[in-house]
């Protein structure tokens, strides 16, 4: 059966991960419009997350993504692979290279633990592009038990 319009993709399950599980790639590409809007709509009005020419005066090669972006991109990245059962419980980051538009970063994942005691599961995170590591940490997620 095919599922309708708007349905949700089923949870993955804790016992149907594995230590050593790759994500799949997640390529997003980082365009000024990425970059502006998403700034704006974190409330982060820095001049470098929007202002080419200003961002240049203050040494940078042109507008830069923030944090909250990243961190939001991550998170997107993990439940989109986990599904809207899964619970985020922790993410540590840093940033590393500057994502610039007209780049794409992409995103990638191991399980590196899982924690029967609470069906939490660790997985490595790590988003390149052209001038490398963007962003690297670790997504501790809870995952729903087998469906009964």
């Amino acid at each position: 059966m095919t599922p309708h319009r708007g349905t949700l993709p089923p949870s993955r399950t804790y016992d149907s991960v594995a230590v050593g599980d790759v994500l799949p790639e997640l390529p997003i590409p980082v365009t000024r419009t990425l970059i502006v809007a998403t700034a704006l709509a974190s409330r982060d009005y820095q001049d470098v997350h929007h202002d080419p020419a200003l961002a240049r005066e203050r040494g940078s090669e042109d507008i830069f993504m923030n944090i909250l972006t990243s961190n939001g991109l991550v998170d997107r990245y993990i439940t989109g692979w986990a599904g809207p059962a899964s619970v985020v419980k922790a993410i540590r980051i840093r940033l590393g290279a500057p994502n610039h538009p007209g780049d794409t970063m992409v995103l990638t994942g191991t399980v590196t633990a899982k924690s029967d005691a609470d069906r939490r599961v660790d997985i490595a995170v790590k988003g390149t592009n052209g001038l490398g590591a963007h962003v690297v940490g670790t997504v501790s997620v809870q995952l729903p038990g087998e469906a009964r």
